[in-house]
């Protein structure tokens, strides 16, 4: 059972992932209240985010960017009090991420920052991994509500780092769809298999957990959402803008963002952003894959 503090929690946000943490906190026989913008049949969903803070003190953010994030915050004004902890998992840029924190701080309430990596599978079972940002004692008193959606709590450093540690793991996976896209792209041009670009991956050393979940997925085209296109997109933009600012170059981002943008605009913003791929496969013509 839950301590006393963390036994009532709110969920504010209820997309992919937030819908999915609320479930398992649920499961852990938690007193559980959720607020999105777009309304759900699910339990105890309330009027607003303001009605959450009267019923839960530990409330989890997990919005689609910094300003939705600040609207949120500003929902809350005047209903904060010092038992309250505000637990930011929305991936923003570090700008958007203190400023919130200074926002909730100055009612009194305490804030941190933990914006996760893992799927739509991985919130299921309870396997994110939380990057955390903030206030070390904050973060013990609230580790055993994170617990239950998470396999791993990282410390990152100050409210901000987690943002930019997050962002900077986000480059690393846009790139890596871009060219395994590209790979894909090569394989069956020529009349290969693409299976064997996954027999052979598995035994390369550029092999991951994520090439491993997005090639098979590429090859038969499913692209049901586990990140969508549209929010890797965003990340990228809050990577390239903090490019500029720390005056860093970053040619292979700045390229996936170009063909981000142009598969969002072909419609695909809403797809996983592996969807990268279906530029090659409009252009691709069936062919008889070449004899063993």
């Amino acid at each position: 059972m839950a301590s006393d503090s963390l036994e009532k929690v709110g969920v504010i946000g209820l997309g992919i992932i937030g819908s999915r943490v609320a479930e398992r906190l649920r499961s852990s026989d938690r007193h559980v209240y959720v607020w999105s913008r777009s309304p759900k049949p699910v339990p105890n969903f309330l009027s607003s985010p303001a009605e959450i803070t009267q019923l839960a003190t530990v409330i989890q953010i997990f919005v689609t960017n910094g300003e939705a994030l600040l609207d949120v915050i500003g929902q809350l004004d005047g209903r904060l009090t010092k038992k309250h902890v505000i637990i930011n998992n929305s991936t923003v840029d570090p700008a958007a991420a203190i400023k919130a924190g200074e926002l909730v701080e100055a009612q009194g309430a305490s804030y941190l920052e933990a914006p996760f990596t893992g799927s739509k599978e991985a919130s299921e079972k309870g396997a994110l991994v939380y990057y955390i940002g903030g206030n070390t004692k904050i973060l013990e008193r609230v580790r055993p509500l994170l617990e239950v959606t998470g396999r791993e709590i990282i410390y990152i450093g100050k409210v901000g780092d987690a943002s930019l540690i997050k962002i900077a793991t986000n480059m690393i996976s846009a790139t890596t769809v871009q060219i395994l896209s590209e790979a894909y792209a090569l394989t069956v041009s020529a009349g290969l298999n693409p299976d064997k670009l996954i027999e052979a991956l598995e035994h390369n050393g550029c092999a991951s957990p994520l090439t491993g979940m997005k090639l098979p997925a590429i090859i038969n085209r499913e692209y049901e959402p586990h990140f969508a296109l549209k929010n890797m997109f965003k990340d990228a933009q809050f990577a390239l803008n903090l490019a500029n600012e720390y005056k860093v170059d970053l040619p292979a981002l700045s390229t996936t963002a170009s063909v981000m943008f142009r598969t969002m605009q072909k419609g695909h913003g809403e797809e996983d952003y592996a969807s990268l791929a279906s530029n090659y496969q409009e252009q691709l013509v069936e062919v008889e894959y070449k004899p063993e």
